[in-house]
């Protein structure tokens, strides 16, 4: 998926808002002056296949309406976006259904299960809109629910589960169209802590097996941090740093996002890389991954005698961990605050 300098202003006179420049205005000079609301600021990201893309910032930072722009369920005002090298903007409606049948599905806060039908003929909706047939259909239905642990109850219904196995069957309802992309909208926000807790470990165990392209969109940053390969912090409509959990922890972009990030306990999400010096010639005795946490470091940091060395994923390399450094990465100084800085000559 690919997205380009869009923008959703929302108003009479949102074009003219940003032909004129007026929408880089405060929010309230801005309403004042043209009775308009920019919910989303020219932005611009690209998720890989297989990525899973974490979308987080409060309430009102526009990160739900960013998600809509994407399939268009919010129209936006301006910009480009691209799923699977299809122009989603420029769409004609059959196009655009099409896209949204085939390419993208969409697993929201409340579940939006029918009432009326059974679990396995939830599951199996998307795939009768398409006209596949009822026993295929339901082959492929049966097949989610036994990937997410709902086989045993097909033929009840939705008021007879409770809200994680309803945001199951809406998983395996979103999965059953075989989609390129898997947008989650504030999908676990509403569940209980155990409970999310096991939706968000469901998601990890079914991306290592499905590889899909996931845009997750969440308000919670132990969650991001959790799921993300890369994390969108969103503000005032504009993204504010993207970056591997590990930059968003280690290197916030401002005082925003380090605020958010304050209470992380940082040795769960910084790798052995934010603590690395360089050094080449000959391999230490003791040696430990550059994408190994920091906690699970700290026994051989703390037992070692000697160097320990640093190696990238060819097994090469690429400097040593030594006891101070760690402590250092750990306490949060900031000006060893990225792998790059770190690996710069004449830091202390």
């Amino acid at each position: 998926m690919s997205c380009r300098d869009l923008w959703k202003v929302f108003g009479a006179h949102a074009a003219k808002a940003i032909e004129s420049g007026d929408v880089h205005l405060g929010r309230a000079e801005l309403m004042a002056k043209t009775g308009c609301t920019v919910a989303a600021r020219d932005v611009s990201f690209d998720v890989v296949r297989g990525e899973v893309f974490v979308v987080m910032g409060l309430s009102g930072s526009g990160k739900s309406t960013l998600v809509r722009c994407l399939t268009r369920l919010i129209e936006p005002t301006s910009g480009a976006v691209s799923i699977c090298s299809r122009d989603v903007l420029g769409a004609q409606p059959k196009e655009l259904r099409e896209i949204r049948r085939t390419k993208v599905s969409m697993v929201f806060q409340h579940f939006g299960l029918f009432p009326h039908r059974t679990v396995i003929d939830n599951v199996a909706y998307g795939l009768e809109v398409q006209g596949i047939d009822r026993p295929t259909r339901y082959a492929r239905a049966s097949e989610l629910l036994e990937v997410v642990g709902l086989s045993p109850v097909k033929t009840s219904y939705p008021d007879q589960l409770s809200g994680g196995m309803q945001q199951r069957v809406g998983l395996a309802r979103a999965l059953a169209v075989d989609p390129e992309v898997l947008i989650f909208d504030e999908a676990f926000s509403a569940l209980d802590p155990l409970i999310r807790r096991e939706m968000q470990d469901e998601v990890l165990r079914l991306q290592e097996r499905l590889q899909k392209t996931v845009i997750f969109v969440t308000h919670d940053l132990d969650e991001a941090l959790k799921l993300g390969d890369r994390i969108a912090i969103m503000k005032d409509g504009r993204f504010v740093q993207v970056g591997t959990p590990a930059d968003i922890v280690g290197a916030p972009a401002d005082d925003y996002v380090r605020e958010f990030v304050r209470d992380v306990p940082r040795g769960k999400v910084l790798t052995a890389a934010y603590a690395t010096q360089p050094r080449s010639g000959e391999m230490p005795e003791e040696v430990v991954r550059h994408d190994q946490h920091l906690n699970e470091l700290l026994p051989v940091v703390f037992g070692a005698k000697g160097p320990i060395g640093v190696v990238d994923g060819t097994g090469e390399l690429v400097g040593i961990l030594d006891r101070r450094m760690v402590i250092h990465v750990l306490a949060g100084r900031e000006e060893l605050s990225t792998p790059e800085e770190l690996a710069s000559p004449g830091q202390p």
